[in-house]
């Protein structure tokens, strides 16, 4: 058995992430395609292979999510340039996580809240963001335990995609699709903080999108070490490939991944792999293994008030 307590993020992509807009670190370059309805019944480049829908959306309840959508969605493209942020920054020094390698399965433990600062929720009032997105929801502790498998191999057939969580990242956060619960493109209409998260009703802090707070130094991570796992126990990589260019979905098959080099466990092995990109879907398309079931949330429910050591820094 192996394990290993994943470090904080650096410091210099904290200062990094927190000077610079979010949006600016997405793409800095041109608009982004409008992924809203963007969900097949097959697997599709480009698509999201959706689970049976519930009510307002694949396998979610309805409602959430921005109550109106900005200037800068326009013409089924949006502007990341443009969007404005959840302000503050607001520290986690409880966060915690563990992964380790137990026999054959990869184990994460953590409780949900994140190894770098985020905005301050629920959404200030007065505020831009409040303008487009009230959420009203606080950042708390969850217990997540994860057991998937350490050698990962594809299925037989893409599996479908939920909502919720659907991986998780090595920064302590969850991953979840690219919609919100209307099917609309979460990351276009949704206000998020300065590291493209934000909690949804449960309290459980999470990305739909690429994170500039899961880069190392210059902003731009080690293109073969993994970012997080999905549930299907397959690693998901940054959107940079060794040469600093962003990863598209042409580059990608339709689960949104490709077979190539992963430094993981302290080896580099040929594997396939998932990749963050800056287009919709953002992370998976389907997944290309068996997601394991996930089991019931634990720890205690939101009340309201957030984690004890949830506490914006010193002024």
């Amino acid at each position: 058995m192996s394990a290993r307590l994943v470090p904080l993020l650096s410091t210099a992509a904290l200062a990094w992430a927190s000077a610079i807009p979010a949006a600016v670190q997405a793409h800095p370059d041109h608009l982004l395609p409008l992924g809203d309805g963007h969900i097949s019944t097959t697997p599709q480049r480009g698509y999201v292979l959706g689970c049976p829908a519930n009510p307002g959306g694949p396998g979610g309840p309805p409602g959430g999510g921005a109550f109106r959508a900005g200037e800068w969605i326009k013409d089924g493209h949006w502007d990341p340039d443009a969007k404005p942020v959840v302000e503050g920054q607001v520290e986690w020094p409880n966060a915690a996580i563990t992964i380790s390698v137990e026999n054959d399965k990869r184990v994460i433990r953590a409780n949900s809240l994140p190894r770098h600062p985020t905005g301050e929720f629920p959404i200030k009032a007065g505020t831009r963001a409040y303008d487009y997105d009230r959420n009203p929801n606080h950042i708390a502790e969850r217990q997540v335990l994860l057991t998937l498998p350490a050698q990962p191999v594809a299925a037989d057939r893409p599996a479908c995609v939920p909502m919720g969580m659907i991986g998780f990242a090595v920064s302590g956060v969850a991953i979840f699709n690219a919609f919100d619960a209307t099917l609309r493109d979460a990351p276009a209409y949704e206000i998020q903080d300065r590291c493209n998260g934000h909690p949804e009703r449960t309290s459980q802090y999470h990305y739909h999108n690429w994170s500039p707070c899961l880069a190392q130094g210059t902003g731009k991570p080690d293109p073969q070490v993994p970012v997080g796992w999905m549930l299907d126990g397959f690693p998901i990589l940054g959107p940079y490939d060794a040469k600093g260019v962003a990863i598209t979905d042409a580059d990608l098959d339709e689960c949104h991944g490709r077979t190539g080099p992963v430094k993981s466990d302290g080896r580099t092995v040929v594997t396939y792999h998932y990749r963050f990109t800056l287009e919709f879907p953002y992370t998976i398309g389907c997944f290309r293994g068996a997601p394991v079931r996930l089991p019931r949330p634990q720890g205690p429910p939101p009340d309201g008030r957030g984690p004890p050591g949830g506490r914006p820094p010193p002024s």
